[in-house]
C-alpha cells in the first residue's frame, strides 16, 4: 500500500503542528520551508526550501518521488499565487482548498462581498476607491455616519495580526495608505467599529465530498491586536448563541466551498433586542491559533482533521474531553532558551501541555503555547496563564 502525501506550502508552526498527527495517521508530509531551520524543517524529514510564491518550487513539492502516492496540495499559510494553484488543479492536482475559495482569505473585499450575499452578519463595511480624492469622499462620509466617529481601515490583503488595521477618525490617519493604494499597493476597506463585549472563534472542518463538523464555540482574548489566550468552550454562551454561530460557520465553509479547516473569528456584540448578535470579522482557510486548544481538549485536534479533510476520509468527532480546556500563547521571552523553563513548569504545573514552535526568540513573536484542562475554569486558566509566564521568563511566585 502505497502512503498518502500530503504537500504543505509554509514551515512554520502549523505544518509543524500537522506532522504528529501525519505521522499517527502513516501520511507522508512534505513541506515547502522558507528556510532550512524554520519551524517545521526541524521535525519533517521531506521539508525542500522555496518560497511560496515561486512557481519552480511549488511543481517541484508536488511531484512524485519514486514509489509516492500523487500529493495533495494544502498550506499553512494563504499567501500563495491563485493562477498556479488553478492550474494544478486543471491537470487533476487535488489542492485543498482551492483557489476560488482560498480568494476569500485572501482578499478582504472578496471576503465582505461574498458574506454579504450569503446573507451572513458583517460589520457595515464600504470598499475604499483606489483614486485619492474619492477614497478621502468615501471615508469621510463613512466617518460622519459612523457612531463615535471612529472605524476601521484595512489593508484587503496581507493583514494579520493586527497588522493592516487602524481605528480611524479621519481620512487624513491613513493618508499613506491611501497614497499606497493609489500607486499598486492593496486596495483598502472601510468597516463599523463594532462595540463588542468580546471575540469569539469558530472552527469548522469540510471535506471534498460535503461532510461538515464545527468544534464549540471558543473564546479569544486579544492583547496589542494578537490572540493570547483561547477559552473552550467559550464561557457563559447560551445554547441558542452557541448553536447560531456553529450553523453560521457551517454556512460560511459551505457557501464558500472550502476544504480543510476554516476559522471563522467573529464579535459578539448587543443587540438591537437586548439579546447578543454576532458578526463575521475575519477568515483563515487553514488550522488557527483559537483552535490550537483542540490538541490536547478535543477527541480529534484541528491537524488531524484537516489531513482527514483534505484527503477526504471521513472527519472525526469534534466533542470537548474535558470541561474547560485554556490555551495560553507565549508571545516572546527573556529567557535566552525556553526550553530553560521546562523544568519548573513541569514541576509546578504537571498537568500543562507545552508546544514550542522551534522559533528564534523576539519580542512578541509567538513561540509557543501551553494548554491546560480541568473542571474549574478559574483554576485552569490561572495555571495556563502563569504555565505561559515562566516560559516568557516572568516571576510567578505570587500568582503560582
Amino acid at each position: 500500500m502505497t502512503a498518502p502525501v500530503i504537500a504543505v506550502v509554509g514551515g512554520g508552526q502549523l505544518a509543524r503542528m500537522m506532522a504528529p498527527a501525519a505521522g499517527e495517521l502513516g501520511v507522508r508530509l512534505r513541506v515547502l520551508v522558507e528556510e532550512p531551520n524554520s519551524s517545521a524543517a526541524q521535525v519533517v524529514t521531506d521539508a525542500p526550501v522555496g518560497a511560496a510564491s515561486d512557481e519552480a518550487a511549488i511543481r517541484s513539492l508536488i511531484a512524485p518521488a519514486d514509489g509516492d502516492a500523487a500529493a495533495v496540495l494544502t498550506f499553512e499559510h494563504e499567501h500563495v499565487p491563485n493562477a498556479l494553484l488553478q492550474d494544478l488543479l486543471d491537470h487533476g492536482i487535488p489542492v485543498h482548498p482551492g483557489p476560488d475559495a482560498l480568494v476569500h482569505a485572501q482578499d478582504k473585499i472578496v471576503m465582505r462581498t461574498r458574506l454579504t450575499e450569503l446573507g451572513l452578519p458583517c460589520p457595515r463595511w464600504a470598499p475604499v476607491p483606489l483614486e485619492p480624492a474619492a477614497a478621502r469622499k468615501v471615508l469621510a462620509q463613512f466617518l460622519a455616519e459612523a457612531p463615535g466617529g471612529e472605524a476601521v481601515v484595512k489593508t484587503s490583503r496581507g493583514g494579520y495580526d493586527g497588522k493592516g488595521v487602524r481605528v480611524v477618525s479621519s481620512p487624513a490617519a491613513v493618508e499613506d495608505w491611501i497614497a499606497a493604494a493609489a500607486d499598486g499597493a492593496p486596495q483598502l476597506l472601510v468597516e463599523e467599529k463594532v462595540p463588542f463585549t468580546r471575540e469569539l472563534a469558530a472552527l469548522v472542518a469540510r471535506r471534498p465530498s460535503g461532510e461538515v463538523r464545527t468544534w464549540p464555540v471558543v473564546e479569544s482574548i486579544q492583547r496589542d491586536g494578537v490572540c493570547s489566550e483561547v477559552v473552550a468552550p467559550a464561557p457563559g454562551l447560551s445554547d441558542a448563541l452557541e448553536a447560531q454561530v456553529r450553523d453560521l460557520a457551517a454556512r460560511v465553509v459551505e457557501g464558500l466551498g472550502v476544504t480543510g479547516v476554516l476559522a471563522v473569528e467573529l464579535f459578539e456584540a448587543p443587540g438591537a433586542d437586548g439579546e447578543p448578535a454576532v458578526f463575521v470579522n475575519e477568515l483563515a482557510m487553514r488550522p488557527h491559533n483559537s483552535g490550537h486548544w483542540t490538541i490536547d481538549g478535543a477527541v480529534t485536534s484541528q491537524f488531524e482533521q484537516h489531513l482527514r479533510a483534505v484527503l477526504d476520509l471521513p472527519l472525526g468527532a469534534t466533542d470537548a474531553v474535558a470541561p474547560w480546556t485554556v490555551m495560553a500563547n507565549v508571545l516572546g521571552s527573556e529567557l535566552v532558551e525556553l526550553t530553560d523553563a521546562l523544568p519548573a513548569l513541569m514541576a509546578r504545573f504537571p498537568e500543562a501541555k507545552v508546544n514550542l514552535y522551534g522559533k528564534g526568540i523576539r519580542k512578541g513573536r509567538k513561540l509557543g503555547h501551553v494548554n491546560v484542562s480541568g473542571a474549574d475554569l478559574d483554576e485552569v486558566r490561572r495555571r495556563a496563564v502563569a504555565a505561559a509566564a515562566l516560559l516568557r521568563g516572568e516571576d510567578i511566585e505570587e500568582s503560582a
